[in-house]
């Protein structure tokens, strides 16, 4: 009996935070041979891996277990290779100028560098006697695997064929004539902004199977709309090179993922937005593939009103369960403080170090040597619907929140460092709350900005 794969992940696109187990057999072996193990060479990249050429990130050995087998759970190491897209790629752009730029400020699209290829080259060894040299007797290729940054929940339903393989059905972020799915969010379907409000949506830009040649989104329409639900003008922005996207689909992974700038600070680019703005109410945002086929669901932006209370609006964006940003603004009242803490010492009262004493007012007593500030913020939702409550789950979960600034004035060659401010969510205790029990649902969060304050030293 030869070498071979018993177990494989369900799907090929698959979130890294799952468990990526593969189970593989070889009883001929390990009932003749001795020292057997089974070995994993594990290959990830950039680009399609040719386990001939690729080099391999590392080698894993196993025994047999009892029943005969090798198992491996390959999530851990995978892990290790994504990482969030904080930046928007080269080709993207900010207001017109390929600079550095924050990905939440992007025009139009993004490439990605979060998603990762792995291919595993399995093998079994042994040797004919307890004492002989362990060699190589067996081997077999897996198919390669697509891994993005994203974990499952315990609640996340899982499928499971009759053979023994499961993981967690992605087909929805497929976007597909045969279905409209979704971006990657959780988010509901009807989101509110301000119109200085930056943010994007993320979705997998893999073609359909037969058509390589393009990917499965060929342009993205927003439609505008007044408050009588009129519509005022559509935009459709093509996916292309030219437009931080792709022309022509190709096999790397920063193809395989797309962002999109779609909140309204990011549109002011199309002069035909910025006319709507005057009785702008809300847009739609919905995808689609090259035959002119909606291939997502519609996701529809409101625009705030602005609060008559002159409330200072915070708006936060986290890493969400799928590896790309969620938004939300918090336009109700809101404070900050800042704390202190620094270093102090006494000092001489006057001149001592020359040829006479003189006393000084200024000096003497216990003096701040150097003074570090910390400033929190706490902010309140409006009132909100349970599938935002719902959504909240995973900004408390989430390891990397930000505030993000509007839209704003630059001056000539800027730093764009100002937009983003990392953060960490304080507030430890979420209480999901209900219409049933609670009624009007309202959240308070509380955030510490990350980075400390550093006065002058003396």
């Amino acid at each position: 009996m030869a070498l071979t794969i018993n177990q494989i992940p369900l799907y090929t696109l698959n979130p890294v935070g799952q468990e990526l187990i593969f189970t593989i057999e070889d009883t001929a072996v390990v009932g003749t041979y001795y020292n057997v193990k089974y070995v994993a060479e594990v290959h990830i990249a950039e680009d399609d891996i040719d386990l001939a050429t690729s080099t391999a990130i590392g080698t894993f050995k196993t025994t047999p277990n009892n029943a005969g087998v090798g198992m491996f759970d390959f999530r851990p190491i995978a892990e290790s290779y994504v990482s969030p897209d904080n930046q928007g790629a080269l080709g993207s752009t900010y207001k017109g100028d390929a600079i550095l730029h924050p990905l939440a400020l992007i025009d139009k699209y993004s490439h990605n560098d979060s998603v990762r290829y792995i291919k595993i080259k399995f093998k079994v060894e042994g040797a004919t006697t307890a004492t002989a040299e362990v060699l190589e007797i067996d081997s077999e290729e897996s198919v390669q695997y697509t891994l993005i940054n994203g974990y499952l929940k315990h609640t996340d339903v899982q499928d499971r064929d009759s053979t023994g393989n499961f993981g967690f059905d992605t087909e929805i972020f497929q976007l597909q004539e045969i279905t409209e799915g979704i971006f990657l969010t959780n988010a509901p379907f009807v989101q509110y902004a301000n119109i200085e409000d930056y943010g994007t949506l993320s979705f997998m830009a893999t073609p359909v199977v037969g058509n390589q040649a393009d990917t499965t989104v060929d342009y993205i329409r927003i439609i505008t709309y007044d408050s009588s639900d009129t519509p005022i003008s559509t935009i459709d922005v093509d996916n292309l090179y030219a437009n931080g996207g792709v022309t022509t689909w190709d096999s790397a992974t920063k193809n395989q993922l797309l962002h999109f700038g779609c909140f309204p600070a990011n549109l002011m680019w199309s002069t035909v937005f910025q006319a709507a703005l005057s009785t702008l109410s809300y847009y739609t945002i919905e995808a689609y593939n090259s035959s002119g086929v909606k291939v997502s669901e519609i996701y529809r932006i409101n625009i705030n009103c602005p609060t008559l209370k002159g409330y200072e609006p915070i708006r936060l964006t986290w890493l969400n369960q799928w590896g790309v940003w969620d938004y939300y603004t918090f336009k109700m009242k809101s404070t900050k403080s800042i704390s202190t803490k620094g270093s102090t010492y006494n000092q001489l009262g006057g001149t001592w170090n020359e040829s006479i004493y003189s006393p000084s007012g200024y000096k003497g007593g216990k003096k701040a040597f150097r003074v570090n500030a910390t400033e929190k913020v706490v902010m309140n939702t409006d009132f909100v619907n349970q599938s935002e409550a719902t959504w909240f789950e995973e900004l408390v979960n989430s390891p990397e929140v930000y505030i993000l600034e509007g839209y704003q004035s630059d001056p000539t060659n800027p730093l764009l460092s100002t937009y983003v401010t990392p953060v960490r969510l304080t507030t430890s205790n979420f209480t999901k709350k209900t219409v049933a029990n609670d009624k009007l649902i309202q959240y308070t969060f509380e955030v510490e900005k990350s980075k400390t304050l550093r006065t002058q030293s003396v």
